[in-house]
Protein backbone atom coordinates (compact mmCIF):
# COMPACT_ATOMS: atom_id res chain seq x y z
CA UNK A 1 0.00 0.00 0.00
CA UNK A 2 0.87 3.46 -0.69
CA UNK A 3 2.34 6.09 2.21
CA UNK A 4 0.38 9.49 2.14
CA UNK A 5 3.71 10.93 0.32
CA UNK A 6 3.92 8.51 -1.97
CA UNK A 7 -0.07 9.24 -2.59
CA UNK A 8 0.47 12.78 -3.44
CA UNK A 9 3.78 12.28 -5.56
CA UNK A 10 1.60 9.67 -7.79
CA UNK A 11 -1.04 12.94 -7.88
CA UNK A 12 1.85 14.93 -8.81
CA UNK A 13 3.09 12.99 -11.86
CA UNK A 14 -0.25 13.37 -13.78
CA UNK A 15 -1.00 15.36 -16.32
CA UNK A 16 -4.53 16.28 -15.54
CA UNK A 17 -6.22 19.05 -17.72
CA UNK A 18 -7.68 21.34 -14.70
CA UNK A 19 -9.16 24.77 -14.76
CA UNK A 20 -9.43 26.61 -11.07
CA UNK A 21 -10.91 30.29 -11.35
CA UNK A 22 -10.48 30.23 -15.04
CA UNK A 23 -6.68 29.56 -14.27
CA UNK A 24 -5.33 26.42 -16.34
CA UNK A 25 -3.55 24.19 -13.70
CA UNK A 26 -0.46 22.07 -14.13
CA UNK A 27 -1.46 19.92 -10.82
CA UNK A 28 -3.56 19.94 -8.34
CA UNK A 29 -1.05 19.60 -5.85
CA UNK A 30 0.55 22.90 -4.15
CA UNK A 31 -2.31 24.73 -5.18
CA UNK A 32 -3.82 27.02 -2.43
CA UNK A 33 -7.35 26.03 -2.86
CA UNK A 34 -7.00 22.35 -3.84
CA UNK A 35 -4.21 21.08 -1.60
CA UNK A 36 -6.57 20.64 1.60
CA UNK A 37 -8.60 18.17 -0.32
CA UNK A 38 -5.55 16.20 -0.96
CA UNK A 39 -4.26 16.21 2.37
CA UNK A 40 -8.16 14.99 2.99
CA UNK A 41 -7.44 12.11 0.86
CA UNK A 42 -3.73 11.72 1.98
CA UNK A 43 -5.52 10.63 5.55
CA UNK A 44 -6.67 7.57 3.95
CA UNK A 45 -3.38 6.67 3.38
CA UNK A 46 -1.80 7.54 6.33
CA UNK A 47 -4.02 6.26 8.80
CA UNK A 48 -3.82 2.73 6.65
CA UNK A 49 -0.21 2.45 7.73
CA UNK A 50 -0.38 3.73 11.89
CA UNK A 51 -0.83 0.74 13.94
CA UNK A 52 -3.52 2.03 15.87
CA UNK A 53 -6.05 2.15 12.54
CA UNK A 54 -4.57 -0.21 10.22
CA UNK A 55 -7.15 -3.29 11.18
CA UNK A 56 -10.01 -0.31 10.26
CA UNK A 57 -8.41 0.87 7.79
CA UNK A 58 -6.84 -2.23 5.65
CA UNK A 59 -8.61 -5.54 4.72
CA UNK A 60 -7.84 -8.85 2.93
CA UNK A 61 -8.31 -8.97 -0.60
CA UNK A 62 -11.21 -11.36 -1.64
CA UNK A 63 -8.94 -11.88 -4.93
CA UNK A 64 -5.56 -11.69 -4.24
CA UNK A 65 -5.57 -12.63 -0.92
CA UNK A 66 -3.17 -9.87 -0.22
CA UNK A 67 -3.82 -6.37 2.28
CA UNK A 68 -5.08 -3.59 0.77
CA UNK A 69 -6.51 -0.26 1.99
CA UNK A 70 -9.94 -0.90 2.77
CA UNK A 71 -11.28 1.71 0.18
CA UNK A 72 -10.73 -0.66 -2.79
CA UNK A 73 -12.27 -3.43 -0.45
CA UNK A 74 -15.07 -5.90 -1.97
CA UNK A 75 -17.32 -6.27 1.02
CA UNK A 76 -17.05 -10.30 2.29
CA UNK A 77 -19.65 -10.29 5.28
CA UNK A 78 -21.63 -7.92 7.69
CA UNK A 79 -18.53 -7.30 9.35
CA UNK A 80 -16.49 -5.42 6.33
CA UNK A 81 -19.89 -3.34 5.83
CA UNK A 82 -19.85 -2.34 9.26
CA UNK A 83 -16.44 -1.44 9.81
CA UNK A 84 -16.62 0.81 6.52
CA UNK A 85 -18.96 2.78 8.64
CA UNK A 86 -16.67 2.88 11.56
CA UNK A 87 -13.65 3.92 9.11
CA UNK A 88 -15.26 6.56 7.58
CA UNK A 89 -16.49 8.32 11.37
CA UNK A 90 -13.01 8.11 12.06
CA UNK A 91 -12.05 9.96 8.54
CA UNK A 92 -14.41 12.68 9.61
CA UNK A 93 -13.20 13.37 12.61
CA UNK A 94 -10.03 13.74 11.76
CA UNK A 95 -10.35 15.83 8.71
CA UNK A 96 -13.55 17.27 9.65
CA UNK A 97 -14.07 17.13 5.83
CA UNK A 98 -14.80 15.28 2.98
CA UNK A 99 -11.89 12.72 2.23
CA UNK A 100 -13.77 11.92 -1.18
CA UNK A 101 -12.74 8.06 -1.65
CA UNK A 102 -16.25 6.83 -0.63
CA UNK A 103 -17.52 7.29 -4.09
CA UNK A 104 -15.12 5.18 -5.66
CA UNK A 105 -15.36 2.50 -3.28
CA UNK A 106 -19.25 2.37 -3.51
CA UNK A 107 -19.27 2.27 -7.39
CA UNK A 108 -16.70 -0.69 -6.83
CA UNK A 109 -18.87 -2.69 -5.34
CA UNK A 110 -21.73 -1.83 -7.03
CA UNK A 111 -20.32 -2.44 -10.43
CA UNK A 112 -18.89 -5.18 -9.61
CA UNK A 113 -22.04 -7.33 -8.34
CA UNK A 114 -24.03 -5.90 -11.60
CA UNK A 115 -21.59 -7.01 -13.87
CA UNK A 116 -21.98 -10.51 -12.25
CA UNK A 117 -25.63 -10.52 -13.25
CA UNK A 118 -25.06 -9.10 -16.85
CA UNK A 119 -22.83 -11.58 -17.71
CA UNK A 120 -24.66 -14.21 -15.92
CA UNK A 121 -27.66 -13.11 -18.47
CA UNK A 122 -26.29 -12.33 -21.79
CA UNK A 123 -22.84 -14.36 -21.61
CA UNK A 124 -20.72 -11.06 -22.08
CA UNK A 125 -16.99 -10.91 -20.04
CA UNK A 126 -17.67 -7.68 -18.28
CA UNK A 127 -17.01 -9.15 -15.08
CA UNK A 128 -13.89 -10.60 -15.24
CA UNK A 129 -12.58 -7.66 -17.21
CA UNK A 130 -13.75 -5.53 -13.67
CA UNK A 131 -12.21 -8.06 -11.65
CA UNK A 132 -8.51 -7.31 -13.23
CA UNK A 133 -9.26 -3.60 -12.99
CA UNK A 134 -10.03 -4.49 -9.22
CA UNK A 135 -6.86 -6.25 -8.92
CA UNK A 136 -4.94 -3.30 -10.69
CA UNK A 137 -6.36 -0.59 -8.21
CA UNK A 138 -5.88 -2.54 -4.81
CA UNK A 139 -2.25 -3.79 -5.76
CA UNK A 140 -1.50 -0.11 -6.90
CA UNK A 141 -3.70 1.15 -3.61
CA UNK A 142 -5.25 3.47 -6.64
CA UNK A 143 -7.61 6.28 -5.64
CA UNK A 144 -10.64 5.77 -7.68
CA UNK A 145 -13.56 8.35 -8.66
CA UNK A 146 -17.22 6.46 -9.04
CA UNK A 147 -18.70 8.87 -11.89
CA UNK A 148 -22.40 8.66 -12.12
CA UNK A 149 -24.92 11.95 -12.00
CA UNK A 150 -25.18 13.57 -15.75
CA UNK A 151 -25.89 17.01 -16.16
CA UNK A 152 -29.72 15.67 -17.21
CA UNK A 153 -30.82 18.81 -18.84
CA UNK A 154 -34.42 19.26 -19.55
CA UNK A 155 -35.49 16.52 -16.45
CA UNK A 156 -39.18 15.43 -18.07
CA UNK A 157 -37.18 13.93 -21.74
CA UNK A 158 -34.81 10.78 -21.69
CA UNK A 159 -31.24 10.78 -22.78
CA UNK A 160 -31.95 10.15 -26.36
CA UNK A 161 -34.60 12.88 -26.50
CA UNK A 162 -32.63 15.70 -25.14
CA UNK A 163 -31.93 18.60 -27.19
CA UNK A 164 -28.43 18.16 -26.78
CA UNK A 165 -27.69 14.34 -26.67
CA UNK A 166 -24.47 14.66 -25.02
CA UNK A 167 -26.41 15.98 -21.64
CA UNK A 168 -26.15 12.74 -20.66
CA UNK A 169 -22.86 10.65 -21.29
CA UNK A 170 -22.94 8.64 -24.66
CA UNK A 171 -20.98 5.88 -27.03
CA UNK A 172 -20.56 8.83 -30.35
CA UNK A 173 -18.84 5.24 -32.02
CA UNK A 174 -18.00 1.72 -31.76
CA UNK A 175 -14.97 0.53 -32.77
CA UNK A 176 -13.75 -3.21 -32.72
CA UNK A 177 -10.81 -1.90 -29.80
CA UNK A 178 -13.07 0.18 -28.02
CA UNK A 179 -15.92 3.14 -27.83
CA UNK A 180 -15.22 6.70 -28.20
CA UNK A 181 -17.58 8.60 -25.79
CA UNK A 182 -18.85 12.12 -24.90
CA UNK A 183 -20.50 13.83 -22.10
CA UNK A 184 -19.99 15.44 -19.00
CA UNK A 185 -20.50 14.03 -15.02
CA UNK A 186 -21.24 17.19 -12.59
CA UNK A 187 -20.60 16.89 -8.81
CA UNK A 188 -17.56 15.12 -8.78
CA UNK A 189 -16.27 14.92 -6.01
CA UNK A 190 -12.81 14.37 -5.25
CA UNK A 191 -12.03 13.87 -8.91
CA UNK A 192 -8.90 15.86 -9.21
CA UNK A 193 -7.58 14.32 -6.43
CA UNK A 194 -7.60 10.69 -8.16
CA UNK A 195 -5.67 7.58 -10.30
CA UNK A 196 -8.82 6.79 -11.96
CA UNK A 197 -12.80 7.38 -12.91
CA UNK A 198 -14.70 4.25 -12.86
CA UNK A 199 -18.27 5.71 -14.95
CA UNK A 200 -22.22 4.42 -14.83
CA UNK A 201 -24.92 5.58 -16.01
CA UNK A 202 -27.09 7.95 -14.26
CA UNK A 203 -30.38 6.89 -14.24
CA UNK A 204 -33.00 3.60 -15.38
CA UNK A 205 -32.56 3.61 -18.90
CA UNK A 206 -35.10 2.17 -22.15
CA UNK A 207 -33.78 0.62 -25.29
CA UNK A 208 -34.00 3.86 -27.55
CA UNK A 209 -31.14 4.81 -24.68
CA UNK A 210 -28.71 2.33 -25.54
CA UNK A 211 -26.15 4.52 -26.24
CA UNK A 212 -26.25 5.36 -22.53
CA UNK A 213 -25.90 2.22 -21.00
CA UNK A 214 -22.25 2.58 -20.64
CA UNK A 215 -20.22 1.96 -18.19
CA UNK A 216 -16.32 2.06 -18.46
CA UNK A 217 -12.86 3.40 -16.27
CA UNK A 218 -9.96 5.19 -17.51
CA UNK A 219 -7.16 7.46 -15.87
CA UNK A 220 -8.39 10.48 -15.26
CA UNK A 221 -5.22 12.12 -17.14
CA UNK A 222 -6.63 10.53 -20.02
CA UNK A 223 -6.79 12.52 -23.35
CA UNK A 224 -9.94 14.12 -23.24
CA UNK A 225 -10.82 14.88 -20.14
CA UNK A 226 -11.13 18.35 -18.69
CA UNK A 227 -12.08 19.14 -15.14
CA UNK A 228 -13.63 22.64 -14.25
CA UNK A 229 -13.49 23.06 -10.30
CA UNK A 230 -16.39 24.33 -8.65
CA UNK A 231 -16.36 27.35 -6.72
CA UNK A 232 -17.49 26.60 -2.64
CA UNK A 233 -18.73 29.41 -0.18
CA UNK A 234 -15.65 31.57 1.38
CA UNK A 235 -13.09 29.70 -0.94
CA UNK A 236 -11.08 32.54 -2.07
CA UNK A 237 -10.31 33.01 1.90
CA UNK A 238 -7.44 30.16 1.08
CA UNK A 239 -5.62 32.16 -1.51
CA UNK A 240 -5.11 34.85 1.75
CA UNK A 241 -3.00 32.65 3.59
CA UNK A 242 -4.70 33.01 6.99
CA UNK A 243 -5.49 29.95 8.41
CA UNK A 244 -7.37 31.61 10.95
CA UNK A 245 -9.82 33.06 8.49
CA UNK A 246 -10.53 29.71 6.55
CA UNK A 247 -11.43 28.00 9.82
CA UNK A 248 -9.88 24.74 8.84
CA UNK A 249 -6.74 25.22 6.24
CA UNK A 250 -5.14 21.60 6.78
CA UNK A 251 -8.37 19.94 4.95
CA UNK A 252 -10.87 20.46 2.74
CA UNK A 253 -12.77 19.03 -0.47
CA UNK A 254 -13.11 19.85 -4.00
CA UNK A 255 -15.86 19.14 -6.72
CA UNK A 256 -15.59 19.57 -10.43
CA UNK A 257 -17.63 19.28 -13.75
CA UNK A 258 -15.84 16.42 -15.72
CA UNK A 259 -16.41 16.80 -19.52
CA UNK A 260 -15.36 13.93 -21.51
CA UNK A 261 -14.87 15.27 -25.09
CA UNK A 262 -14.25 11.90 -27.46
CA UNK A 263 -12.88 10.07 -24.99
CA UNK A 264 -11.63 6.33 -25.93
CA UNK A 265 -12.06 3.84 -23.56
CA UNK A 266 -10.60 0.37 -24.61
CA UNK A 267 -12.53 -2.78 -24.72
CA UNK A 268 -10.93 -4.59 -21.50
CA UNK A 269 -12.02 -1.40 -19.34
CA UNK A 270 -15.58 -1.53 -20.46
CA UNK A 271 -17.98 -2.90 -18.13
CA UNK A 272 -21.41 -2.22 -19.33
CA UNK A 273 -22.40 -1.47 -23.14
CA UNK A 274 -25.77 -1.21 -24.13
CA UNK A 275 -27.40 -3.49 -21.70
CA UNK A 276 -30.29 -0.75 -20.72
CA UNK A 277 -32.22 -3.35 -18.47
CA UNK A 278 -29.22 -3.21 -16.52
CA UNK A 279 -28.50 0.33 -15.82
CA UNK A 280 -31.43 1.19 -13.38
CA UNK A 281 -29.92 -1.69 -10.80
CA UNK A 282 -26.93 -0.34 -10.75
CA UNK A 283 -27.72 2.80 -10.08
CA UNK A 284 -30.01 1.45 -6.78
CA UNK A 285 -26.71 -0.77 -6.45
CA UNK A 286 -24.52 2.12 -6.03
CA UNK A 287 -27.30 4.96 -4.34
CA UNK A 288 -27.70 2.03 -1.45
CA UNK A 289 -24.17 1.83 -0.95
CA UNK A 290 -23.12 5.07 -1.04
CA UNK A 291 -26.24 6.47 1.22
CA UNK A 292 -25.09 3.73 3.73
CA UNK A 293 -21.83 5.81 3.60
CA UNK A 294 -23.31 9.16 4.90
CA UNK A 295 -24.03 7.46 8.26
CA UNK A 296 -20.40 7.46 8.72
CA UNK A 297 -18.49 9.82 7.49
CA UNK A 298 -21.09 12.80 8.31
CA UNK A 299 -21.47 11.49 11.92
CA UNK A 300 -17.47 12.08 11.67
CA UNK A 301 -17.56 15.34 10.96
CA UNK A 302 -20.59 15.86 13.38
CA UNK A 303 -18.21 14.91 15.93
CA UNK A 304 -15.96 17.76 15.21
CA UNK A 305 -19.17 20.56 14.96
CA UNK A 306 -20.28 19.12 18.62
CA UNK A 307 -16.64 19.92 20.10
CA UNK A 308 -16.60 22.86 18.30
CA UNK A 309 -20.02 23.70 19.68
CA UNK A 310 -19.00 22.41 23.46
CA UNK A 311 -15.35 24.52 23.31
CA UNK A 312 -17.70 27.70 21.51
CA UNK A 313 -19.92 27.19 25.06
CA UNK A 314 -16.61 27.19 27.09
CA UNK A 315 -15.18 30.56 25.81
CA UNK A 316 -18.18 32.32 25.89
CA UNK A 317 -18.51 31.23 29.74
CA UNK A 318 -22.07 29.40 29.20
CA UNK A 319 -20.88 25.83 29.36
CA UNK A 320 -22.86 25.24 32.74
CA UNK A 321 -26.24 26.72 31.19
CA UNK A 322 -29.52 24.23 31.25
CA UNK A 323 -30.04 25.26 28.05
CA UNK A 324 -26.51 24.86 26.68
CA UNK A 325 -26.02 21.64 27.79
CA UNK A 326 -29.93 20.49 26.61
CA UNK A 327 -28.79 21.60 22.91
CA UNK A 328 -25.60 19.34 22.67
CA UNK A 329 -27.31 16.96 23.90
CA UNK A 330 -29.81 17.08 21.24
CA UNK A 331 -26.80 17.45 19.11
CA UNK A 332 -25.09 14.40 20.35
CA UNK A 333 -28.77 12.31 20.03
CA UNK A 334 -29.38 13.58 16.49
CA UNK A 335 -25.52 12.28 15.07
CA UNK A 336 -25.76 8.79 17.10
CA UNK A 337 -29.33 8.49 15.29
CA UNK A 338 -27.11 8.86 11.82
CA UNK A 339 -24.62 6.69 13.03
CA UNK A 340 -27.48 3.82 14.11
CA UNK A 341 -28.99 3.96 10.76
CA UNK A 342 -25.30 3.44 9.67
CA UNK A 343 -24.70 0.38 11.38
CA UNK A 344 -28.20 -1.09 11.20
CA UNK A 345 -27.98 -1.20 7.46
CA UNK A 346 -25.12 -2.40 7.56
CA UNK A 347 -25.54 -5.39 10.47
CA UNK A 348 -28.94 -6.07 8.32
CA UNK A 349 -26.39 -6.74 4.98
CA UNK A 350 -27.06 -9.83 2.63
CA UNK A 351 -24.57 -11.94 0.01
CA UNK A 352 -25.48 -10.77 -3.89
CA UNK A 353 -25.26 -13.27 -6.09
CA UNK A 354 -21.72 -12.46 -7.09
CA UNK A 355 -21.13 -12.94 -3.08
CA UNK A 356 -20.37 -9.56 -2.34
CA UNK A 357 -22.71 -8.29 0.41
CA UNK A 358 -24.89 -5.55 -0.06
CA UNK A 359 -26.91 -2.93 2.53
CA UNK A 360 -30.44 -3.90 3.47
CA UNK A 361 -31.34 -1.14 1.23
CA UNK A 362 -34.54 -0.02 2.89
CA UNK A 363 -32.74 0.80 6.03
CA UNK A 364 -29.95 2.58 3.81
CA UNK A 365 -32.23 4.54 2.39
CA UNK A 366 -34.00 5.69 5.87
CA UNK A 367 -30.08 6.38 6.82
CA UNK A 368 -30.10 9.09 4.03
CA UNK A 369 -33.26 10.40 4.59
CA UNK A 370 -32.60 11.34 7.86
CA UNK A 371 -29.03 12.63 7.04
CA UNK A 372 -30.64 15.29 4.88
CA UNK A 373 -32.42 16.45 7.56
CA UNK A 374 -30.42 15.89 11.02
CA UNK A 375 -26.84 17.68 10.13
CA UNK A 376 -29.09 21.21 9.36
CA UNK A 377 -30.25 21.03 12.46
CA UNK A 378 -27.04 20.38 14.28
CA UNK A 379 -25.85 23.41 12.44
CA UNK A 380 -28.73 25.18 13.56
CA UNK A 381 -27.78 24.32 16.98
CA UNK A 382 -23.64 24.99 16.40
CA UNK A 383 -24.53 28.41 15.03
CA UNK A 384 -27.12 29.16 18.32
CA UNK A 385 -24.30 28.10 21.02
CA UNK A 386 -21.52 29.53 19.18
CA UNK A 387 -23.28 33.52 18.61
CA UNK A 388 -22.98 35.84 15.94
CA UNK A 389 -19.16 36.58 16.44
CA UNK A 390 -18.89 33.51 14.24
CA UNK A 391 -19.81 35.56 11.14
CA UNK A 392 -18.31 39.04 12.60
CA UNK A 393 -14.78 38.53 13.50
CA UNK A 394 -12.12 40.68 12.08
CA UNK A 395 -10.08 39.17 9.84
CA UNK A 396 -6.35 37.23 11.10
CA UNK A 397 -4.19 40.54 9.47
CA UNK A 398 -6.74 42.65 11.53
CA UNK A 399 -5.70 40.73 14.61
CA UNK A 400 -2.30 40.71 13.87
CA UNK A 401 -2.25 44.87 13.20
CA UNK A 402 -0.42 46.70 15.67
CA UNK A 403 -3.06 49.31 16.13
CA UNK A 404 -6.23 47.18 15.93
CA UNK A 405 -4.53 43.70 17.37
CA UNK A 406 -4.64 45.13 21.23
CA UNK A 407 -8.26 46.39 20.32
CA UNK A 408 -9.74 42.87 19.34
CA UNK A 409 -7.71 41.18 22.24
CA UNK A 410 -9.40 43.28 24.58
CA UNK A 411 -12.77 43.75 23.75
CA UNK A 412 -13.43 39.91 22.58
CA UNK A 413 -11.72 38.64 25.30
CA UNK A 414 -14.34 36.22 27.37
CA UNK A 415 -13.16 33.13 29.38
CA UNK A 416 -9.81 33.68 30.48
CA UNK A 417 -9.45 29.71 29.58
CA UNK A 418 -9.03 30.67 26.09
CA UNK A 419 -6.99 33.51 24.70
CA UNK A 420 -9.13 35.41 22.12
CA UNK A 421 -7.24 34.24 19.15
CA UNK A 422 -8.14 31.14 20.12
CA UNK A 423 -11.80 31.75 20.73
CA UNK A 424 -11.96 33.22 17.09
CA UNK A 425 -10.84 29.70 15.40
CA UNK A 426 -13.50 28.29 16.96
CA UNK A 427 -15.90 30.31 15.62
CA UNK A 428 -14.52 30.40 12.28
CA UNK A 429 -14.31 26.43 12.42
CA UNK A 430 -17.97 26.84 13.25
CA UNK A 431 -18.53 29.26 10.13
CA UNK A 432 -16.14 26.62 7.87
CA UNK A 433 -18.59 23.72 8.78
CA UNK A 434 -21.96 25.08 8.44
CA UNK A 435 -21.41 28.05 5.86
CA UNK A 436 -18.15 28.18 4.29
CA UNK A 437 -16.40 25.70 2.20
CA UNK A 438 -16.61 22.59 4.66
CA UNK A 439 -20.74 23.06 4.49
CA UNK A 440 -20.54 21.66 0.95
CA UNK A 441 -19.56 18.15 2.09
CA UNK A 442 -21.99 18.86 5.53
CA UNK A 443 -24.34 20.16 4.66
CA UNK A 444 -25.15 20.47 0.65
CA UNK A 445 -23.95 16.94 0.32
CA UNK A 446 -26.05 15.75 2.90
CA UNK A 447 -29.19 17.13 0.75
CA UNK A 448 -28.23 16.33 -2.60
CA UNK A 449 -25.46 13.46 -2.34
CA UNK A 450 -26.38 10.10 -3.04
CA UNK A 451 -30.02 11.25 -5.03
CA UNK A 452 -32.08 13.61 -3.52
CA UNK A 453 -34.57 13.44 -0.82
CA UNK A 454 -37.10 12.35 -2.76
CA UNK A 455 -35.45 9.40 -4.48
CA UNK A 456 -34.55 8.06 -0.79
CA UNK A 457 -38.59 8.35 -0.42
CA UNK A 458 -39.28 6.66 -3.57
CA UNK A 459 -36.91 3.25 -2.66
CA UNK A 460 -38.95 3.76 1.10
CA UNK A 461 -42.01 3.58 -0.37
CA UNK A 462 -41.33 0.58 -2.82
CA UNK A 463 -39.83 -1.20 0.22
CA UNK A 464 -41.80 -0.29 3.11
CA UNK A 465 -44.09 -3.64 2.76
CA UNK A 466 -47.05 -1.69 3.02
CA UNK A 467 -48.99 -4.92 1.85
CA UNK A 468 -47.54 -7.20 4.38
CA UNK A 469 -47.90 -4.44 7.34
CA UNK A 470 -51.61 -4.68 6.41
CA UNK A 471 -51.85 -8.19 6.56
CA UNK A 472 -50.48 -8.36 10.10
CA UNK A 473 -53.81 -6.08 11.03
CA UNK A 474 -55.61 -8.60 9.02
CA UNK A 475 -54.40 -11.36 10.54
CA UNK A 476 -54.73 -10.04 14.13
CA UNK A 477 -58.49 -9.09 13.27
CA UNK A 478 -59.19 -12.02 11.06
CA UNK A 479 -60.29 -10.18 8.44
CA UNK A 480 -60.10 -11.96 4.86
Amino acid sequence: MMTGEQYIESIRSMKMHIFCLGEELETAVGHPILQPALNSVKMTYDLAQETEYRKLMTAISSLTGRTINRFTNLHQNCSDLVDKVKMQRVLGQKTASCFQRCVGMDAMNAVFSTTYDIDRKYGTDYHEQFKKFMIYCQDKDLTVDGAMTDPKGDRSLPPHLQTDPDLYLRVVKRRSDGVIVRGAKVHQTGICNSHEVLVMPTISLGEKDRDYAISFAVPTDTEGITMIIGRQSCDTRKLECSCQDVGNCKYGGVEALTIFNDVFVPNERIFMNGETKYAGLLVERFAGYHRQSYGGCKVGVGDVLIGAAALAAESNGVAKAYHIKDKLIEMTHLNETLYACGIACSCEGHPTPSGIYEIDTLLANVCKQNVTRYPYEIARLSQDIAGGLMVTAPSEKDCQNHATGPLINKYLAASSSFSTTNRLKIFRLIENLTMGTAAVGYLTESMHGAGSPQAQRIMISRQGSLEKKKGYVKSILDIE
